[in-house]
């Protein structure tokens, strides 16, 4: 089984997530933003494209994440990786199993949509690069659901023992939340999609949450504190 080079993990202190709308334009008016705000790590969330529109699609994202050595994932198409049109994919519950995905992208890099243990430990054996625990906080795209909260969500990226993103409501005033936590409770980065996409100014809403998220995860441990 082929195993991806190191990830770069200072780029995935926020990840923007693209909202499914569809819209070429909009989506690269939206990832430019985002990058000009700071963002280095874009993930194409595009159920509705087909494959050579995601491609070209691609192409155009890649002219903006080049200059700044940003990373392009794409929810799903492990084939666009294969065929280098992005450095990565990211899989759902409903997408191939975390280890069929790793065969199929070989030395790019594997995301992983978890949402409880059971699954954080699968994408771990699947030599999975980064997983994607949600929901942390409310969100609108799961009504109804609390959201796990920072306490249950430090404890199982504790256990989990990969790199994790927190999805789910992220936003910069959760930052100081985070930053309490002992630093093997933390995420390495949070992945954001309304944060920026429903931004009246997505370059400032990106360049506040990266400030925000930046500081936060680098922040001293507290416990060190106490030493």
């Amino acid at each position: 089984m082929a195993v991806s080079r190191a990830l770069p993990l200072d780029a995935l202190k926020v990840l923007f997530v693209t909202d499914g709308t569809g819209d070429c334009a909009r989506i690269l008016g939206l990832v430019e933003s985002a990058v000009a705000g700071g963002v280095r790590a874009i993930q194409l969330r595009e159920p509705t494209l087909n494959a050579a529109t995601l491609a070209e699609l691609c192409a155009h994202v890649r002219t903006l994440l080049e200059p700044v050595s940003g990373l392009l994932f794409v929810n799903d198409r492990c084939d666009l990786v294969a065929a280098g049109c992005c450095d990565g994919a990211q899989v759902g519950c409903h997408s191939l199993s975390p280890s069929l995905a790793r065969r199929a992208v070989g030395t790019g890099w594997l995301g992983a949509s978890c949402h409880d243990p059971e699954q954080l430990a699968r994408a771990k054996a699947a030599l999975v690069d980064v997983a994607c625990l949600s929901p942390v906080w409310p969100t609108r795209s799961k009504p109804g659901h609390p959201g796990l909260g920072i306490e249950l969500a430090g404890e199982w990226t504790l256990m989990g023992g990969l790199p994790t993103l927190w999805l789910g409501g992220v936003e910069a005033r959760h930052a100081a939340q985070v930053a309490a936590l002992p630093r093997a409770r933390r995420p390495i980065g949070v992945a954001v999609m309304s944060a920026i996409a429903g931004a009246e100014d997505p370059r400032a809403a990106a360049q506040h949450l990266v400030q925000a998220w930046a500081a936060s995860l680098s922040a001293a441990d507290p416990a060190s504190l106490c030493d």
